[in-house]
């Protein structure tokens, strides 16, 4: 009975908030019902640990953020509070998708423009992996970004909210958003890529996928919600661990 009076007392606060939640720890079935809500905050405090280039390995996803528009426009649209997605490759260089298309750089150009970074692993990334990315990598270096998909994500990411509801269990949520996702971003492009794409797309052909769902669909957001403890938009394969803050301050 206590355990109900609390997910009772937790259900306003959820409508709140218009994000994903669920009830039970999927980590552990015989878990107390819980009502756990997606976490936006990325605050190196409480546990947080700083770290540099060299507690990176190949295949680590580092989600980040700049102060400017761009970056806060992407914030505000996704609420989260990270707007750009990059993939480690080694050699404290990063491959990424931006305005000018698919590039790497350094690990030191790219902190100078940001204003936080924080990587994330997936444990099960070996060297098979790494090989397969760094294919990718150097098969796409120099193509055009997915600037149609960009532009399609505005409206999908204010119509998705329908499907993330408080309480809306996940098998709905993830069909949800992959049906409106189907109608929104259907005339997108799939053989370019924006940031978070580029990133989904590396994992899908190293044959580690994340997501089932289709990479255009999903932000740098969904990639921070798909870490331990948190609660994903759509269906992970595996929780994202918790590598570190390369940078931190805090962006306007």
């Amino acid at each position: 009975m206590l355990h109900r009076r609390r997910l009772l007392a937790a259900a306003p606060l959820a409508l709140l908030t218009a994000c994903a939640t669920r009830f039970y720890d999927e980590n552990d079935a015989t878990a107390t019902p819980r009502l756990q809500l997606q976490n936006s905050t990325l605050h190196p405090g409480n546990g947080g640990l700083a770290v540099d280039a060299g507690a990176l390995r190949p295949g680590d996803i580092i989600l980040s953020a700049a102060n400017g528009m761009t970056s806060l426009g992407i914030r505000m649209i996704t609420f989260a509070p990270v707007s750009h997605a990059s993939l480690y490759v080694g050699r404290a260089q990063i491959a990424e998708a931006v305005g000018e298309g698919i590039r790497r750089r350094g690990m030191t150009e790219f902190l100078a423009e940001e204003t936080t970074a924080v990587a994330f692993r997936h444990p099960g990334v070996g060297p098979e992996h790494v090989e397969r990315m760094n294919a990718f990598v150097a098969e796409t270096v120099g193509q055009r970004y997915n600037l149609v998909g960009v532009m399609l994500q505005a409206p999908f990411s204010i119509e998705r909210k329908l499907c993330e509801l408080p309480l809306t269990p996940s098998l709905l949520r993830d069909f949800c958003l992959q049906g409106i996702g189907a109608m929104q971003l259907g005339l997108g492009r799939s053989d370019r890529f924006f940031c978070s794409q580029f990133v989904l797309e590396a994992y899908r052909r190293a044959g580690l996928p994340l997501t089932s769902a289709d990479p255009r669909l999903l932000s740098p957001a969904d990639l921070l919600h798909m870490r331990e403890g948190d609660v994903p938009s759509v269906r992970s394969h595996q929780a994202l661990q918790y590598v570190g803050h390369l940078k931190y301050q805090p962006a306007v």
